[in-house]
């Protein structure tokens, strides 16, 4: 469930249930809070990027000394032209920037300002919004782009989203959320982008009649395909929740009749989205719904590690938790099988709706997670 966030063009992040990074869960599979005071330790630094020499190049397959090398599919051949990188764009637009810059007098402002406003995290687009979204996603793609990093793109506008809850909102309906996406895919530019699609959008989808749910994974599976067409550099992921929501092979099942087995919509899955479940315990999850899930070599799964270093909290608490901790810094380089990134979705810092009203940044929040 995504708590509704607020929209900034930027790392705006959507918060209620699922919070800007969405909190991927649902019920009691939603996050769990602790209240224990958090030690100020040092986060993990991303891995450099590999060099030149170092880094491997992609392949499509041994060559036959006599003969055509063997022709990939044209899903294969974008995944093959992504290069592997460990660079995440920072977008300077985001409310924990605009709070450290006008408090430069407050104690907390040092931690906040090196833990959390200067880590990448994704850019919301949480708002419907179709004469501005083209214009919004091609300034974070080519604000990216001009750096030689890789901004992560959260489209979070599908109808009836959260069911109604603290991030409901979203399309008018399916025809026009199909619009509005055809105008998002307009301003992916050509440069490497993470799209995580649509939050608690599948996993939470029980609550749908069965044909307003079919239509709406026909809807996801489009957008998919629009997407990569659109980009194909751009890496496409879908909703798997969390591993304290469905079994794996549910939530495969789901998936599948989304689109996210097929390599002409889909890179994989993400998890954990404004949660706080383990990376290992998400790390074994994603796995086990990628077995279940039986899709094309190559699919993998990126986690929401922003709030997750402390764990979920034993009393299933999701909104706004007392005791967590950032967790992994971002990083599209975890030595992980099948993993392929950790990044910060939920931006840390902003609410969930209880702190605040669902997006607004709040100091004390941001500061008990970054101490």
């Amino acid at each position: 469930m995504v708590a509704a966030a607020s929209v900034v063009v930027a790392v705006g992040t959507v918060t209620g249930m699922m919070s800007a990074a969405g909190e991927g869960g649902g019920s009691d599979e939603a996050r769990p809070r602790v209240t224990s005071a958090p030690r100020l330790e040092p986060l993990p630094a991303p891995s450099p990027p590999p060099s030149a020499a170092g880094s491997a190049s992609p392949t499509t397959g041994p060559e036959k000394k006599a003969g055509p090398k063997p022709s990939a599919s044209g899903a294969e051949r974008r995944r093959q032209a992504v290069p592997a990188s460990t660079r995440l764009y920072r977008h300077p637009e985001s409310r924990v920037l605009d709070w450290v810059r006008g408090n430069p007098g407050d104690p907390r402002r040092a931690v906040i300002e090196s833990r959390i406003a200067g880590r990448p995290a994704a850019v919301w687009f949480a708002d419907y919004s179709p004469d501005s979204i083209t214009a919004r996603v091609r300034a974070v793609a080519s604000g990216g782009a001009a750096r030689g990093q890789v901004p992560v793109l959260v489209p979070y506008a599908i109808p009836d989203r959260d069911c109604g809850g603290h991030s409901g909102g979203g399309a008018p309906d399916l025809a026009a959320y199909d619009a509005w996406i055809d105008r998002f895919a307009a301003g992916l530019g050509g440069g490497e982008v993470v799209v995580v699609l649509e939050p608690d959008s599948i996993a939470q989808s029980d609550c749908l009649p069965a044909g307003r749910r079919a239509d709406r994974f026909t809807s996801l599976a489009r957008a998919g395909r629009v997407l990569k067409d659109a980009n194909p550099r751009a890496r496409v992921y879908f909703d798997a929740g969390h591993s304290g929501w469905h079994a794996p092979a549910k939530q495969a099942s789901l998936l599948r009749q989304a689109g996210a087995a097929s390599a002409d919509s889909s890179d994989g899955v993400f998890s954990n989205v404004s949660n706080f479940h383990g990376t290992a315990d998400e790390m074994a999850y994603d796995r086990a719904v990628l077995d279940a899930l039986a899709g094309p070599p190559g699919l993998g799964a990126v986690i929401d590690t922003s709030r997750n270093g402390n764990g979920a909290p034993s009393d299933g608490e999701w909104c706004d938790p007392a005791g967590r901790k950032l967790g992994r810094a971002p990083s599209l380089s975890t030595g992980e099988s099948r993993i392929d990134a950790y990044l910060w979705v939920k931006l840390p810092g902003e609410s969930d709706g209880c702190e605040g009203e669902p997006g607004a940044f709040s100091p004390s929040y941001a500061y008990d997670l970054a101490r």
